[in-house]
Parts: C-alpha cells; sequence; structure tokens
C-alpha cells in the first residue's frame, strides 16, 4: 500500500463519516426517522442499499471458494433464491408496506392476537436482534480478518503478533476490524437510516466499481490472456452454468446433483427455508426497507431492482477474478483466500487502495445494517414493548444509540470463539426448514396464528436435535440424516405436518385483531373468505393470477440476464444475445404490466397512512 492507496482509503472513511454527521439532526428525532427514515426512502435507494447490505465482505471471497470446488454452476447454491426473491417483489412488498409497522417483529401482534402473540414477539426480537445478529456480525468479521490478514502479512500491534482478549489470542488482523466495527457503530448510531442508506449507496458504487476493475485488470495479465485464456487453462466443466444432473462429479470444478438433489434447490429451498437476507414473503433488512418507501409503488420496485441487482450485476466480477484465481494459483490450500491474493499482485498503486476501500465499503455497509436493523427489534419490539412502553421519543432514540455500541462490543466477542460458533451457525440455517412455510401463508390464510409460527420455528430445530442425537447413537432414521439438500423433504414434511396439526388443535386469531388487519393490509385470495365476510366495505386485492404471472416472468428475467451476460462475457456469443433477448421481452411484459396498476398502489397506500397503524 503506497501513500496514494492510502489517500483512497481515507478519503473514502472521511466522506462516509461525513454522511452520518450530516443525517445525525434528523436520525434523532424519533424513532421512525431513526429506522425507518420517516417512511420517505425512494425505490433506488432503498433497493441498492439492499444490495449493498447483501454484498458483504465474505461474499467475494465464498463465491471464489464456491468456484474453485464446484465451478460456476456451484453458485447454485444462491442462485435458487431468485425464485423467492421474485416471490417477495410481487406478492409481499406492497402488503409490508401497508402493514404500517416499524419492524418485521412487530407485525407478530398486528397479524396474531393474545399472549402467545406477545411471547411470540419477544423471542423474535430477542433471537434476531441479538443473538443471529451478532452471529452474523462476528463471520463477516472474521472475512475481514481474513482480507485484512492476507494485505497486510507483517502487521503487528503492540510489538506482537496480536493481543490477548477475554482468554483468547486475537490476532492484530482482528484487532484492526475491531476497530472497524466500532467506527461502523459509531456512524449507525449517529445517522440513522437515512445515513445508513446513503452511505450504502456510495459504498456500493465503490465496491462494485472496484471489482469490475480487478475483473478487467486481472484478464488483462499475461498469465491469464483474457477470457480465451482462461478457457484454454481450465477444464470445460468449470465453464458449465448448469448443475451436471443425475452424473458424478467429474473431479473439481464440477457441481454434479441428482435429479432429487437438484429439485430439493429449485423447488423445495427457496420457499421452505429461511435465512438472513432470503426470507420467505420477506423480512429482516429487507421488510425495512420495503417499509421505509415512499409507498408501495416504491416497495415493489425497490425490492425489483434488488432482484435483479443482487443476482445479474454483482456475480460476474467476483467469478472472472474467481476464475483467474485458479489460473494464477492452482494449489491453494485456502481457495478463498485467492480473491484477495489477485487484489494484492496485480494491482497497482491506487487502484489497490480503491479496491481495499471497496472491501471496506462492503463491509461497513453490512455491519452498519446489521446494526441498525438489529437494534430497532431490540429497541421496538423488546424494549419499548415489554420494558419501558411509555417513555419519550427521545429516550427510545436514546436507548438505540447506546444499543448500538453494545451490540457492535458483544459481536467483537463473538467473533473471538467463532472457530466452534460456525458450526452452530451452520446448524441453524440448515433447522429452519418449513418455517418459510408459515411466512408466505399468514398473508393469505386466516386460519394462521402464533402457535403455528411458533411450531413450524421450532420443530426443524427440534428434528436437526434429534438427528443429532440419533447418530450418537447411530440410530438411521431414512430421509431425516440424509445429507443437504436431500434432507430438505424429510425435514420440510415433518414441519409442515406439525404446524399445520397446531394450527388446527388452537385457537385462532381474535376476530377483531384479524378484522384490524383485513381492514389495514386488505389482503386478496380466497383464504381470507370468513373475514371478508364480515368486512364487505373493504375492497380486497384481485388479480392474484395476474400477480403469479409477473412472477414467472420475473424469474425469467433474472435468470436470462444472468446467464445471458455469462454467456457473452465467456465468449458464446449467439447463447448470450438470445438470452438477453429474451430478457428484454420479460422486462418489457413487466414494464407494461407493472405501469398498469402503479397508480392504483400508490393511492393505496395513502390510505393506509392515512388510516395508520
Amino acid at each position: 500500500m503506497t501513500p496514494l492507496d492510502w489517500l483512497f482509503v481515507a478519503g473514502y472513511l472521511a466522506l462516509s463519516f461525513g454522511i452520518a454527521l450530516y443525517f445525525y439532526q434528523r436520525a434523532g428525532e424519533d424513532t421512525a426517522e431513526f429506522f425507518l427514515s420517516g417512511r420517505s426512502m425512494p425505490w433506488w435507494l432503498a433497493g441498492t442499499s439492499m444490495v449493498a447490505t447483501t454484498f458483504a465482505v465474505d461474499t467475494p471471497l465464498l463465491v471464489t471458494e464456491i468456484v474453485a470446488r464446484d465451478g460456476i454452476a456451484g453458485n447454485w447454491l444462491w442462485w435458487n433464491a431468485a425464485l423467492g426473491g421474485m416471490l417477495t417483489v410481487f406478492f409481499f412488498a406492497r402488503l409490508w408496506r401497508r402493514s404500517g409497522v416499524l419492524t418485521d417483529v412487530e407485525f407478530v401482534e398486528v397479524r396474531y392476537s393474545g399472549a402467545p402473540a406477545a411471547w411470540l414477539r419477544g423471542i423474535k426480537a430477542l433471537f434476531f436482534g441479538l443473538l443471529l445478529n451478532v452471529l452474523i456480525i462476528g463471520w463477516v468479521s472474521l472475512a475481514m480478518e481474513t482480507v485484512i490478514d492476507r494485505l497486510f502479512p507483517d502487521l503487528t500491534l503492540f510489538g506482537r503478533a496480536g493481543v490477548g482478549v477475554l482468554g483468547q489470542e486475537a490476532s492484530a488482523a482482528l484487532v484492526v476490524t475491531g476497530g472497524l466495527i466500532l467506527g461502523v457503530a459509531v456512524y449507525a448510531m449517529l445517522s440513522g437510516l437515512w445515513g445508513v442508506m446513503v452511505t450504502d449507496l456510495f459504498q456500493f458504487v465503490i465496491a462494485m466499481g472496484g471489482t469490475v476493475l480487478l475483473a478487467v485488470w486481472v484478464l488483462d495479465r499475461p498469465e491469464i490472456g483474457g477470457v480465451a485464456g482462461l478457457r484454454a487453462q481450465l477444464p470445460d466443466e468449470t465453464f458449465h452454468l448448469l448443475p451436471t444432473i443425475g452424473g458424478a462429479a467429474d473431479g473439481a470444478g464440477t457441481f454434479a446433483l441428482s435429479a432429487l438433489a437438484f429439485a430439493a434447490y429449485a423447488g423445495v429451498q427457496w420457499w421452505a427455508s429461511w435465512y438472513p437476507g432470503a426470507e420467505p414473503g420477506g423480512g429482516g433488512y429487507i421488510a425495512q426497507r420495503m417499509m421505509s418507501a415512499k409507498d408501495e409503488r416504491h416497495a415493489l420496485f425497490a425490492t425489483l431492482w434488488y432482484t435483479i441487482a443482487h443476482f445479474c450485476l454483482r456475480p460476474w466480477p467476483w467469478i472472472v477474478v474467481a476464475l483467474s484465481a485458479l489460473v494464477l494459483y492452482p494449489d491453494l490450500a485456502e481457495p478463498r483466500a485467492g480473491f484477495v491474493l489477485v487484489m494484492k499482485e496485480v494491482l497497482p498503486p491506487g487502484l489497490l487502495g480503491l479496491l481495499f476501500a471497496a472491501f471496506l465499503a462492503a463491509f461497513m455497509s453490512t455491519v452498519s445494517t446489521q446494526l441498525n436493523w438489529g437494534v430497532s427489534y431490540l429497541v421496538n419490539d423488546f424494549w419499548r414493548r415489554f420494558v419501558r412502553p411509555d417513555a419519550s421519543e427521545a429516550h427510545y432514540v436514546r436507548v438505540s444509540r447506546i444499543l448500538t455500541v453494545a451490540v457492535a462490543l458483544l459481536s467483537l466477542g463473538v467473533t473471538l470463539f467463532l472457530d466452534t460458533i460456525a458450526e452452530a451457525w451452520g446448524l441453524l440455517l440448515s433447522a429452519s426448514a418449513g418455517l418459510g412455510l408459515v411466512l408466505i401463508l399468514r398473508w393469505y390464510w386466516w386460519r394462521v396464528n402464533a402457535w403455528s409460527e411458533m411450531a413450524a420455528t421450532l420443530a426443524p430445530i427440534g428434528l436437526a436435535g434429534t438427528a443429532l442425537v440419533l447418530n450418537a447413537f447411530g440410530v438411521q432414521v431414512p430421509g431425516l440424516q440424509a445429507e443437504f439438500p436431500l434432507n430438505l423433504y424429510a425435514v420440510v414434511g415433518f414441519t409442515t405436518a406439525v404446524w399445520l396439526g397446531v394450527t388446527v388443535l388452537t385457537r385462532p386469531t381474535e376476530a377483531a385483531t384479524l378484522d384490524r388487519f383485513y381492514q389495514q393490509v386488505h389482503p386478496g385470495g380466497p383464504g381470507w373468505a370468513p373475514v371478508a365476510a364480515r368486512n364487505p366495505e373493504v375492497t380486497p386485492d384481485a388479480g392474484l393470477g395476474r400477480l403469479a404471472l409477473d412472477w414467472a416472468v420475473g424469474v425469467v428475467l433474472v435468470y436470462s440476464t444472468l446467464f445471458g451476460t455469462g454467456y457473452l462475457l465467456l465468449g458464446w456469443t449467439a447463447w448470450g444475445a438470445a438470452l438477453l433477448a429474451v430478457a428484454a421481452g420479460a422486462a418489457a411484459f413487466l414494464w407494461h404490466d407493472l405501469r398498469a396498476y402503479a397508480a392504483p398502489l400508490e393511492t393505496r397506500a395513502t390510505e393506509a397512512d392515512q388510516r395508520g397503524p
């Protein structure tokens, strides 16, 4: 890193904190401003903020590792989520904005009633806002530590490689990462969601620009020789965009799946499993951005832009660098480190600093969102709901700022022990199968209640624990102990049976609560027939069949754009042009269809705001 490199880094940090200071007064007005930017966010800013948050510092490193192990097709591990993303665009974005809640956890007591709803809200607030949140920040921090350690291998602090913290040896790179987290906590504390979103936009431009420059620069290396050189030096299987279905893996670089396994990815995982940033039906920071939008129309377009950018715009620069790393470092023990090594060895002075700033941007955008989003649960859904329900808005903003720093400090402690927590993290992600169906149907079936959601949350976790116990005693249950994703069939089936049984055996949500929800959100479909009969004055949503068509066309748009761009980059021009022509047709259809009902969406959003939550 030369003085010019450090100048780029310093300029980036100065601008980020300048934005935070600019929004300090506005964020302090009330919790709606601090957590939802006063519900006045334009679609392009809200959508870009979603993309920036999912562009974490570990994401390009993970893609590099996937490509090294399974080739480009290995990215189907997350490409399948586009199906659920488009479902959120057309079926749930407008409903979230219309609900009028501050957080998606608050939605629990808007949709359900009684003590079970209160318990569910409190449990989810602590689980997502504290436990899951600090794990995510710790995971991202570990990736940032890897970047710093690879870029600055001779880094020392206090005359040694690291320092002792909480009985653990913290590397010098982790100590620097900890300082970055505290810096992010300061600007998230000062600026609220407005500052987070504006810096997200700035950070996303830097992060994407930096990775595109890296991809261009590494392809120009004589050892690579452009895309043609990559194709000449790597096996053909590495460049496949679809898994090998029904066959066996032919060495590294081949992603082979049985027909059942591929069906689990493409037909089950995207709607059945919950994981951060891709919750079925929306949720988490995605729901936060939708609820911060100006109106329903802006919420829908924000989520549409996010889904397209997330799957079509981001991946290819990372994939190009990952392929180049396979050529430059064929025997790398840690394949994910290849991305950082490419940065370090091929970029000239100035560009290296720019890309390091891009990694800082990716890291800071994710951590700032996680802090603001997680603290919104702790303040709105726990502190305000159960501890101090009658305090002033100034009090809640003050608590929000204190908790922002506290959660950041706790995340640092978690990072020190991440070697053991990583296993629990993986178990947590695999133990959510079956929950997604409840998160979808609670919008479209009146009979779903708080007990349904609680059962769907606990059943797969209990099943995963049971599988571990059975493994310890050598007992095998067909399907249950199969490898992921084949175990989804058994887990989803069991979870669905449990929550449906619980739903039938427990009392439905109180009629008054259902009526208020129906009057506020006016969901459509036959699942609300009994409630609709009690509220004939409410005009429910219509045209669900048309939305289903829009969803299907949106899926075609994403995958044809993703693969068309890839084929063009990799030299298959005819295939690329044909797929991009399909994408253009899908985009034209959606543009025409969305314009036809954009005005009614905006009108209904105004009516919902006037009624209030």
